[in-house]
């Protein structure tokens, strides 16, 4: 008798604690369905994030910053490249598998496939869980920002970040 189906992780809990998905060199979100969705990544594109969250944690020494943070959305787990948040919020997300809420900043560093029209969707997914700027890097290392209304021409919270990272 063959060994009964390996029933697939139901939450993003589950799927955190699936020892067969540990240590991939993907980054991985869920789609509306609760499928996986896995998308390989470069090295410069942990770089670039880690980059951008010590220099948000520089520039706003109040709060917290952070990468690969999972965030719940109502299309799936979506996780940001880098984050920043108040320590207020930080304080109701920290021990979460999947942030209830989105931070405050929510940065995305672009992969060679992502679309305009992926990422106009993953920061319209951010803005209704609570983000307040949403800013997108791309290979290149130049940054644009966004709030709920559209394009800035910087940061509201940060006007002093350079639109083009050093790294």
């Amino acid at each position: 008798m063959p060994p009964a189906p390996r029933t697939a992780p139901r939450t993003w809990a589950e799927l955190c604690n699936d020892p067969s998905l540990q240590d991939l060199p993907y980054k991985i979100e869920t789609n509306a369905r609760g499928q996986i969705v896995m998308s390989p990544i470069y090295a410069w594109h942990g770089r670039f994030a880690y980059q951008i969250a010590q220099l948000l944690e520089e520039h706003l020494p109040d709060g917290h910053a952070s990468v690969e943070l999972a965030i719940r959305t109502t299309a799936g787990t979506k996780v940001a490249d880098a984050i920043w948040c108040t320590a207020e919020r930080w304080g109701k997300i920290k021990d979460a598998y999947d942030a209830p809420i989105a931070p405050e900043i929510c940065v995305e560093v672009l992969s060679l496939t992502n679309t305009e029209a992926e990422m106009e969707a993953k920061r319209a997914l951010y803005f209704e869980a609570g983000a307040k700027e949403v800013w997108l890097c791309d290979r290149e290392s130049t940054l644009s920002f966004y709030d709920a209304s559209g394009v800035l021409e910087s940061s509201y919270r940060v006007p002093s970040f350079l639109v083009t990272v050093s790294l």
